[in-house]
């Protein structure tokens, strides 16, 4: 679907969903001071995080994917203080499983133990 790997923007406050590419646009210019027409995902969810709404400019045209989970919440990362987050490819997918990996750092050791 992509020649290279977009840039992939979270918003992580909720929006209201009758908002469709014209509303989610002016979100990504006015709120996240981005260009909706630079090629990258804008992710939003709902205020209950069961639904979420993806965006892309493919340049002939806006994309506008929708998720409802029959069951669970999209694990929506709460514990941050900007309004928007860049997240990569591997978070997306989780996001999109179910899980979150998002905010966690991996953990690095430059050695175990030493005998």
């Amino acid at each position: 679907m992509f020649a290279e790997q977009p840039a992939i923007y979270l918003y992580r406050k909720p929006v209201y969903f009758r908002n469709a590419i014209n509303g989610l646009s002016q979100i990504v210019d006015a709120q996240m001071n981005l260009s909706p027409f630079c090629g990258a995902l804008f992710l939003f969810t709902n205020k209950a995080r069961n639904k979420l709404k993806l965006l892309y400019w493919d340049k002939t045209g806006f994309v506008l994917s929708y998720k409802q989970l029959a069951k669970e919440k999209f694990k929506w990362p709460v514990n941050h203080t900007a309004s928007q987050l860049e997240i990569t490819e591997e978070e997306l997918n989780r996001l999109l499983d179910g899980f979150s990996t998002i905010g966690h750092q991996a953990i690095h050791c430059d050695g175990m133990y030493t005998a």
